[in-house]
């Protein structure tokens, strides 16, 4: 472990001290906490968790060090990353480096040795806020290091889809026959997406945030899919005029996480900013026409108003919530109710995480199938 000193200030003024775990220097982003016990590789690498410093909730992080399969993106997305043991040897026999070697190689910030379980019980008290990581040369006073952690904007109106989505399409053919085709929006997808699609014979066309209506039509679609990704999803005024006209057109559509809220947000809802919200592997969800409870993979600060059971007007027929957390009670999924849209909270492709959610593509391929 590192002996260079190193500092997590949180803009409310608590500071956690400890040593440089990565790159060295200054990293800002909204302290969040990770409540998985595995697949840290998948979260680092994960572009919904981009301007944020996660705090790893297991006690022991990098045990299976890194390797070149697991990647959920092409780079490492967090600010910063915050650990309480980093694993001195790593043992995997697919690692290719290790977790600190990375961290160095991709400049990305990180710190060690502090009390985590303080840390995230100070961030569910107290919400999740802003913050700072701060090592070697970059270390100052106390009050300086708050004035810089405070200076940073807020999550609150950040708009971030545009930084994580690709800058132009790329195509994943399915694995056998061709059924379906399905153009995904990148707000910030996950390499898995598009494997899961390509099981189920469909060929995915990944394209940029930004793209128009016509240009998605010209690629004739079976399927729209809206992915997961950072920000506040208010911000997203082009996505969601882009999901409207999606399902003027009864083009059957399908979105998860950030994708939900831009569902939510294109049949009327509102969106809030959670106090803490869900980040981790291993939270229920109630799907409410089954009673089906599935243990999801999530990643959201961000959820839609809205009560369980709710039935509401929108201007493409009625939609219902279709999901609740089991926990808390939050949104996790809206619907038509004739069928042609839906959205769930959570990772149904789950990379790394449970695989209780997988049925949803196969859901989204029948109603392709009886479009």
């Amino acid at each position: 472990m590192s002996t260079v000193k190193a500092a997590l200030v949180l803009e409310d003024g608590r500071v956690f001290r400890g040593t440089a775990f990565g790159a060295e220097g200054q990293t800002l982003g909204e302290a969040v906490f990770c409540t998985a016990m595995t697949g840290y590789q998948e979260t680092l690498t994960d572009p919904s968790y981009a301007r944020q410093i996660v705090v790893a909730t297991a006690p022991q992080i990098g045990n299976t060090g890194w390797n070149d399969e697991d990647d959920e993106s092409g780079k490492i997305w967090v600010a910063g990353y915050a650990v309480r043991d980093p694993s001195r040897v790593s043992s995997n026999w697919r690692a290719t480096t290790t977790l600190q070697g990375e961290l160095d190689k991709q400049d990305v910030v990180g710190i060690a040795g502090i009390d985590t379980r303080a840390v995230v019980r100070h961030l569910r008290s107290r919400g999740s806020m802003k913050a700072g990581i701060f090592s070697g040369a970059a270390l100052a006073a106390d009050e300086e290091l708050l004035a810089r952690v405070n200076g940073q904007a807020s999550m609150l109106g950040a708009d971030l889809a545009e930084e994580v989505s690709t800058d132009a399409m790329y195509t994943i053919e399915p694995g056998g026959d061709h059924r379906f085709t399905v153009v995904a929006v990148d707000l910030g997808i996950k390499t898995n997406t598009p494997r899961m699609f390509a099981e189920r014979g469909v060929r995915t066309h990944v394209v940029p945030s930004n793209t128009s209506l016509d240009d998605i039509l010209a690629l004739n679609p079976n399927g729209v899919f809206l992915s997961n990704g950072p920000g506040d999803p208010a911000t997203q005024t082009g996505a969601i005029a882009l999901t409207q006209g999606v399902l003027e057109r009864g083009i059957p559509l399908f979105g998860i996480c950030f994708g939900n809220q831009i569902l939510g947000r294109a049949l009327g809802r509102s969106t809030y900013k959670m106090k803490f919200g869900h980040r981790g592997i291993n939270i229920p969800v109630i799907e409410e026409g089954t009673g089906r409870v599935s243990i999801t993979a999530q990643n959201h600060g961000f959820a839609l108003e809205g009560e369980r059971g709710e039935v509401f007007d929108t201007p493409f027929g009625k939609a219902e919530v279709s999901h609740i957390c089991a926990n808390d009670g939050t949104v996790e999924g809206v619907r038509l109710i004739d069928g042609r849209a839906f959205s769930v909270q959570y990772h149904p492709e789950a990379a790394a995480g449970p695989h209780d959610a997988a049925y949803l593509f196969d859901r989204f391929a029948g109603l392709m199938e009886g479009a």
